[in-house]
């Protein structure tokens, strides 16, 4: 019999391998992103391929679980060659995303699996509300936990608050796949070149470091939400039902950006996530309004 190297990728198993992972966590994690121009220093597929990264190695410090292959394809994009968009990111109408997530979803549910975790490296504002509103709502309608969130919410409280190209996402893509990150064509960008801020803040170091962070966060969360009761469930929704809602009200009130502009405000979210103090997390989003 040949050996094979032990994997987590579903798509990568064998049907034994698969149920043998179950049998030990019972999470499934959903990367999510676009290809969308970063630059002339950074892979087109950054978004998905650093959630992606990041869902493989919470799952291996955590010891089980199952992450699905990744999905291209979300809300909104720069206007730059070789982008992607598959809806328009101001729009409140989603005929995509939306029902693709909750299908998703639904075919976790069936199959097993007690705890969804999907991870959107994707930062247009209506693709992170999206993803929270639905992993919200089919937690209820599923009565597992379901939690859709950006990379960065984890780490707000490192300094990383998220960027599009910038220091964080530059970071964390040279650590997770250094061979697609260019950095030496940075000069010749007439936008991300423009001075030296992301070429002289970014490096594999500060990647590493959000990176640990967040999946030492992800590896506990996923550890913990199978195991979640009633109780916790119904707070858990209630706190992220509370973020979606000051990100709509800034949203028409405002701008759509509102709610992003206080991010700090709530720099505490990913602490308060893994401690499963819901109550704190519905009280400070509040302050997003």
């Amino acid at each position: 019999m040949t050996l094979r190297k032990s994997t987590c990728q579903w798509e990568l198993m064998l049907p034994d391998e698969f149920h043998r992972a179950m049998e030990a966590l019972a999470v499934c994690f959903l990367p999510l992103g676009t290809v969308e121009w970063h630059g002339l220093h950074n892979a087109l597929g950054l978004d998905s391929i650093k959630a992606h990264s990041l869902c493989i190695a919470a799952v291996q410090k955590a010891k089980g679980g199952i992450v699905h292959p990744p999905l291209y394809g979300g809300m909104g994009g720069l206007n730059q060659p070789a982008t992607v968009k598959m809806e328009p990111e101001t729009t409140w109408d989603n005929h995509l995303l939306r029902p693709w997530l909750e299908k998703l979803c639904g075919e976790f549910h069936r199959l097993g699996f007690r705890a969804v975790i999907m991870l959107t490296g994707h930062y247009g504002h209506n693709q992170q509300i999206v993803v929270r509103e639905t992993a919200a709502r089919m937690t209820e309608r599923l009565q597992i936990p379901i939690l859709g969130t950006s990379e960065y919410w984890l780490a707000l409280d490192s300094g990383y608050h998220g960027d599009h190209a910038g220091i964080g996402e530059t970071s964390l893509l040279w650590h997770l796949q250094p061979d697609l990150v260019a950095m030496d064509r940075i000069d010749r960008d007439p936008d991300y070149g423009k001075d030296d801020r992301i070429k002289q803040g970014s490096s594999p170091e500060l990647g590493k470091a959000y990176a640990d962070l967040i999946t030492d966060r992800l590896s506990r969360l996923a550890s913990a939400m199978p195991g979640w009761d009633t109780a916790t469930l119904a707070s858990f929704v209630e706190a992220e039902r509370a973020l979606v809602s000051a990100q709509v009200r800034g949203w028409r009130e405002t701008d759509p950006w509102h709610a992003w502009k206080k991010i700090e405000h709530i720099q505490d979210y990913g602490q308060l996530l893994v401690s499963e103090d819901f109550q704190s997390i519905k009280a400070i989003a509040g302050r997003l309004i």
